[in-house]
């Protein structure tokens, strides 16, 4: 169990639902309409990529959108309506509808749209590709065996060959591949051959991650890179990995057992024990909710909570505890769940700075000034254990990005998250900066 900042759009989960009922669509024309359209959607500070693709079946046109800032690929559409010249469909999120209207040119080479949200209304252009093979890249579904369980991946492959792999390790809670697709396709433009993989109990693949520890995610990924090397014949030293939070902390353990790995990349890691991690959440999210002079005496009693779920204090301690601060002024604001219903998570015992000891290959490290989740000092801590071996490690504060690299302020356009627009060009041109052969 981790408490993970959960997005506050549900954007990968996305709906379309027609919202021009009635309308009857004009086969004559179809065949203007098919093709796939790309540009971006910019309203004052928020500009994001947006690609639909408009395909026909034998009665209907069938659209599909796709946002890589929002992880969405080829979100399907449902109900679809088109009319002379447009066609329309809706988006909707967990608490807003998005209206989209579809106007295409003369000469079918663009598609004039408005997007309409609570009080927003705004025009931008789609640019039909041309030769879209060209820059498309392939992706190859796979399966491995790790400990005995099946688990389930895909590879993806930038258009021109290569002998660089990105590995995607698995992170924290149920999340499967979708979580990093995103970020896989981009670094797959940028020449990577890439991989990740349904963590074990997520998705497709067989097993349990609740019940598993640390150390045995640890070595899916590990039997991940080993499949990967063997399939694709190219050794560990052109292969690198990259984590996030859980995922973060989990890097330098595998580094430190696939020593001719190439390098890691960790962001939104935390040199604390994933507990100490979660109650700084906690911590951040409370400290206004309760008055200053009770807040000590309030989170000492969290700090219970979060040590019987991971295993480090016995129910009685806690319900004891529990007993003698119920009629406390504060007690109303604590997170206390069901105590008959709460598994043993050790996983939150882990923590990831004596294997950053361990490592000597480069590690990039990049955190939030904005993160809500991992204490402020842990890049820091970090690369204290990393300076002093000269192999190009490097941190990255990236000012006012959160703990999902997201850009926190003041936006024009608040109902989608935006990322942070240095968080991928930094990684960039730390990767062209490797003294690295990838032969």
């Amino acid at each position: 169990m981790e408490f993970i900042l959960k997005q506050n759009l549900s954007i990968i989960a996305l709906v379309f639902i027609a919202f021009s009922a009635g309308c009857q669509n004009n086969h004559s024309d179809n065949k203007d309409f098919i093709g796939v359209y790309e540009g971006n959607f910019t309203h004052g500070n928020f500009s994001t990529p947006i690609q639909i693709e408009i395909e026909k079946d034998s009665l209907n046109y069938l659209v599909y959108f796709t946002s890589p800032d929002q992880n969405a690929y080829r979100i399907p559409t449902s109900n679809v309506s088109q009319k002379g010249d447009s066609i329309y469909f809706e988006l909707n999120s967990d608490y807003f509808s998005f209206k989209f209207k579809n106007k295409r040119s003369e000469d079918g080479t663009n598609l004039y749209a408005n997007l309409s949200v609570d009080s927003i209304s705004q025009n931008f252009k789609l640019k039909k590709s041309i030769n879209l093979e060209e820059s498309e890249i392939r992706q190859e579904d796979v399966s491995f065996k790790s400990n005995d369980l099946n688990l389930k991946g895909t590879i993806y492959f930038p258009s021109k060959p290569s002998n660089k792999v990105l590995y995607f390790v698995t992170s924290s809670g149920n999340s499967d591949r979708s979580a990093s697709r995103a970020e896989a396709i981009k670094f797959t433009n940028q020449g990577f051959i890439t991989f990740h993989f349904d963590k074990r109990g997520t998705g497709v693949s067989e097993g349990n991650w609740r019940s598993s520890s640390i150390e045995e995610l640890c070595m899916d990924d590990i039997n991940a890179l080993k499949f990967l090397s063997k399939k694709l014949n190219i050794p560990f030293s052109n292969m690198g990995i990259k984590g996030s939070s859980q995922g973060g902390t989990k890097v330098p353990y595998i580094l430190s057992k696939i020593e001719n790995l190439a390098f890691g990349i960790v962001v939104s890691c935390p040199s604390t024990s994933l507990l100490e991690s979660d109650l700084n959440y906690w911590k951040n999210n409370n400290q206004s909710t309760i008055e200053h002079k009770y807040f000590d005496e309030a989170f000492s009693l969290e700090r219970l909570v979060f040590e019987y779920i991971g295993g480090l204090t016995t129910r009685e301690t806690l319900e004891e505890s529990i007993i003698q601060n119920k009629h406390k002024p504060w007690f109303s604001k604590l997170w206390i769940p069901n105590l008959d219903e709460v598994e043993i998570d050790r996983k939150l015992q882990f923590t990831p700075m004596p294997y950053f000891k361990l490592i000597n290959q480069p590690l990039l490290i990049i955190q939030g000034t904005k993160d809500e989740i991992i204490p402020k000092e842990s890049s820091a801590s970090i690369f204290e254990v990393l300076k002093n071996k000269q192999n190009y490690s490097k941190v990255v504060l990236l000012t006012d990005a959160n703990h999902s690299m997201q850009l926190v302020g003041n936006s024009d356009f608040p109902y989608w998250p935006m990322p942070h627009p240095e968080y991928l060009s930094s990684i960039y041109n730390w990767l062209n900066n490797l003294p690295i052969q990838f032969n």
